[in-house]
């Protein structure tokens, strides 16, 4: 990361350098994109938790992993944490969602300031143009339904 804010406050000097800053936007922006995705994950895990739970007896024992240890608490305890958790993990995604979009402006106009554009591999357009040519389906196996041979 201290490459980067080096780069970032200088020009590059010839092409090699602006295909490595480039690079270097695509991997953060893939790493924010990977972010977002385990975050919005965690969020989905912790609405499972809180809709199982929420229907329960308060007093009911449950148990919580706190830092790679099990707790036995009950659902009153459990349940407003889970919450909060649950918000502030929302919180962080809507400002990776930010960051995001700043980041994929900057990529823009780094892409516009060096004219650069994506092309596609040699190995991508053949596959694109074989698939064509075999139709539809693509890894599909489907067997005579309800027979016991």
């Amino acid at each position: 990361m201290a490459g980067r804010s080096e780069m970032q406050g200088r020009e590059p000097v010839n092409e090699q350098m602006v295909a490595n800053m480039y690079t270097s936007m695509r991997t953060e922006l893939n790493q924010i994109y990977s972010k977002i995705t385990e975050l919005e994950m965690e969020v989905s895990e912790h609405s499972l938790v809180i809709n199982a739970i929420q229907p329960l007896d308060p007093t009911r024992r449950c148990y919580r992993m706190i830092g790679g240890v099990l707790v036995e608490r009950n659902i009153k305890e459990v349940l407003p944490a889970v919450q909060r958790n649950k918000e502030g993990i929302e919180e962080v995604v809507a400002r990776l969602n930010e960051a995001l979009e700043k980041k994929k402006k900057e990529i823009a106009d780094f892409e516009a300031k060096y004219k650069i554009r994506m092309r596609k591999a040699d190995s991508d357009m053949k596959d694109e143009e074989g698939s064509k040519k075999e139709g539809g389906s693509q890894g599909v196996l489907v067997g005579p339904a309800g027979s016991a041979d």
